[in-house]
């Protein structure tokens, strides 16, 4: 069955209430097919038939025979990995509830969202699921594919990283695949004959290869040779020759043909071993001859081989916390993605009700507090994507001792006068790569938590000094700065430590604190290049220090804003976003400021108006939209018309790595002044 609406759909279990048409109306709404079965037998079926998951209710398996479902899950293709999500009761999830944690073992691809959940978060998961499941068909297509005519030869020549050749008597008229070439350093699409080759072996070893050569035209035997090769940039490498004769009718050696590849790792590795056992075999030597001081070096290593095992240990366990945090940070980087969107529809329409509400103190006084509210989601979020290393960063040369002496004042009014705040920044540092805004924030967060752990005063010590960073397993070597910000306050246990940088766990009391301050601050140290490291003893206090890269160039210095000129004219703007609350809210802000606005849905249909006689003055675009991106739809719209500006939205960091295009960019969410002067500047 190819992948479509049928085998796309959701088909749903929840026998009781109104969770089966509460559930089936969210995901047709949001643009699936839903279909709700009656009992679990019908649920088997319909997944037989084709599905892309199933919404199954616990109550719904916890006394029904799940065989036959357990039976066709088993006995699913290699291809198939058919996902479930499993509606559980508050609590219920496989954390607390042993019973639904044997549900998911058995059921396999189980995800579990707890009731009451958000309509948001079941569509996420339920198009999360199906794109899934449509790669799964993908890669089903994929296999059957390769199952045909000479793909199949093809795909283990590249699963061997092997190339082919073939070499034509008697006139040597040689020919070599992309993979061949590769292995002597030439490009695909160049010239390689067999007089390149020849010339490319390494002179030690022409003559062993020769012979090789003349033995397999003379006597009809296989070619099997491994040798060196010069390369056109003068590194040498090894390749692995092979062939046989191919016989005319008449008897005669029509040509050679074989594979071959590049051997280089494997005979470094080989050179390497050889050097070693050679290095060991000295060594046994010259412990034989200190018979007399034999023990003592059993000993001495003995206590060297404890030292390295628990430093295997403790980088185990750093690894498996960093692949704890990374998984962390993945999924809430998404979740504030999504918050992100909606706190744009209510931050948008909040812009536009104030501007049109009765002169009503109190009517205003509402208002404010819900846009005050909607900022505070906002700056919630830009610290979810601080953890998850995604927000948005202007990472520039900065004197730290500037910055840092700069701040004292609003340190100390932020400390209060029972805390003392002392300096220690070291003379001659050299400018550190940072984004100003961030540090200060990171800063000033380390500072708040220190007084915070020092309720009847103390001390905090700020110092900054230089780095050099060798073996340290979570930086690059190379120069760092660090700042460090430490209290004598009551510190932390060991345990408390541990979890210190994880997201929205806290040791203060309930209503204190968000649980996101030392993960924003480890996730800015992260995305900038260093770490953060942290240190503390009960009673005696906690030290944080920032580990930040050194900058190449000299600081900048700070320049005046340029003025954006007021725009008096109506603006024809393309306004591009596939969320429709987002759409309607800008739109609407966007006519509030005088402009006559065109809206679409997706990059193609962005494109087709662009490409249209309709006159557009501007395009304002959201980055990640399916089937095309905002940069894919930019790059695009210059070809149809390269003089027309474009401004991009976007919620956070998440342009592809290495992109260039100079872009005016308006991140997520924003007021209407914010839209309003970004819109002005460009048109101006």
């Amino acid at each position: 069955m190819r992948a479509g609406p049928s085998s796309e759909r959701a088909v749903i279990l929840a026998p009781r209430g109104r969770d089966a048409s509460v559930a089936a109306a969210l995901i047709r709404e949001a643009g699936f097919h839903a279909q709700i079965c009656s009992d679990l037998a019908a649920l088997t079926r319909e997944i037989d038939g084709g599905a892309g998951l199933a919404v199954i209710a616990d109550e719904a398996i916890k006394t029904a025979d799940l065989r036959d479902l357990v039976h066709w899950l088993n006995g699913q293709p290699p291809w198939s990995d058919f996902p479930i999500v499993l509606l559980t009761h508050q609590g219920g999830g496989p954390e607390r509830n042993p019973d639904a944690a044997r549900v998911g073992q058995a059921l396999g691809n189980v995800t579990f969202l707890e009731r009451p959940f958000h309509p948001t978060t079941l569509v996420s998961i339920v198009g999360f699921a199906v794109r899934g499941r449509r790669r799964q068909y993908e890669a089903r297509a994929i296999l059957r594919d390769l199952t045909e005519s000479g793909q199949l030869l093809q795909t283990a020549l590249k699963a061997g990283e092997l190339g082919t050749w073939e070499l034509h008597l008697p006139d040597l008229r040689f020919e070599a695949s992309a993979s061949c070439k590769s292995a002597f350093g030439r490009d695909a699409e160049g010239s390689f004959t067999y007089q390149d080759l020849e010339r490319a072996v390494h002179p030690d070893d022409r003559a062993r290869r020769d012979e090789s050569v003349t033995r397999t035209v003379e006597q009809g035997h296989d070619y099997n040779i491994e040798f060196r090769n010069i390369w056109p940039d003068g590194s040498l490498h090894w390749a692995d020759v092979r062939g046989r004769p191919v016989y005319r009718p008449d008897g005669s050696i029509k040509s050679l043909v074989g594979v071959c590849s590049d051997i280089t790792a494997r005979k470094m590795a080989e050179i390497e071993r050889e050097n070693l056992v050679a290095q060991l075999a000295a060594e046994r030597t010259a412990l034989a001859e200190l018979t007399a001081t034999l023990e003592q070096r059993v000993e001495e290593r003995s206590a060297e081989l404890m030292k390295a095992v628990a430093a295997r240990e403790q980088a185990q366990e750093q690894l498996r916390q960093a692949q704890k945090m990374e998984t962390i940070g993945q999924l809430t980087g998404g979740v504030a993605h999504d918050f992100n969107n909606l706190l744009m529809a209510v931050m948008g329409n909040l812009d536009l009700l104030r501007r049109r509400i009765p002169d009503d103190p109190r009517l205003k006084r509402l208002v404010d507090g819900a846009i005050q509210g909607a900022e505070r989601g906002a700056s919630l979020t830009q610290r979810l994507l601080a953890f998850a290393r995604q927000q948005d960063l202007r990472a520039v040369s900065v004197d730290m001792r500037i910055l840092v002496e700069g701040m004292v004042d609003l340190l100390k009014r932020s400390l209060g006068p029972r805390v003392a705040l002392r300096l220690d920044i070291a003379e001659g540092l050299p400018p550190a790569r940072i984004d100003a805004n961030q540090l200060e924030l990171a800063i000033l967060n380390l500072a708040i938590n220190a007084r915070d752990a020092m309720p009847d005063g103390g001390r905090i010590d700020i110092r900054v000094a230089e780095y050099e960073a060798k073996r340290d397993p979570a930086l690059s070597p190379g120069r760092y700065l660090k700042l460090s910000v430490a209290d004598t306050g009551t510190g932390m246990s060991p345990d408390v430590l541990k979890r210190a940088i994880e997201p929205f766990f806290s040791s203060k009391p309930v209503g204190k604190g968000t649980g996101l301050g030392l993960s924003m601050v480890h996730g800015l140290a992260v995305q900038l290049g260093g770490t953060l490291q942290l240190s503390s003893t009960v009673g005696k206090g906690t030290c944080a220090t920032l580990v930040l890269p050194v900058a190449s160039s000299a600081p900048e210095t700070e320049s005046a804003a340029p003025a954006v000129q007021k725009v008096k004219r109506s603006a024809i703007i393309l306004f591009v976003d596939d969320d429709p609350l987002i759409a309607m809210s800008t739109t609407e802000m966007l006519e509030d400021l005088g402009h006559r606005v065109i809206g679409a849905n997706s990059g193609r249909h962005a494109l087709d108006i662009l490409r249209s006689e309709q006159p557009i003055d501007l395009m304002v675009t959201d980055h990640m939209m399916p089937g095309m991106t905002g940069l894919e739809l930019v790059a695009a719209s210059r070809e149809v018309r390269p003089s027309l500006p474009v401004l991009l939205a976007t919620g956070y960091a998440e342009l592809p790595e290495g992109t260039q295009l100079d872009l005016p960019r308006l991140a997520k969410p924003y007021h209407q002044d914010q839209l309003r002067d970004q819109v002005d500047q460009l048109l101006a």
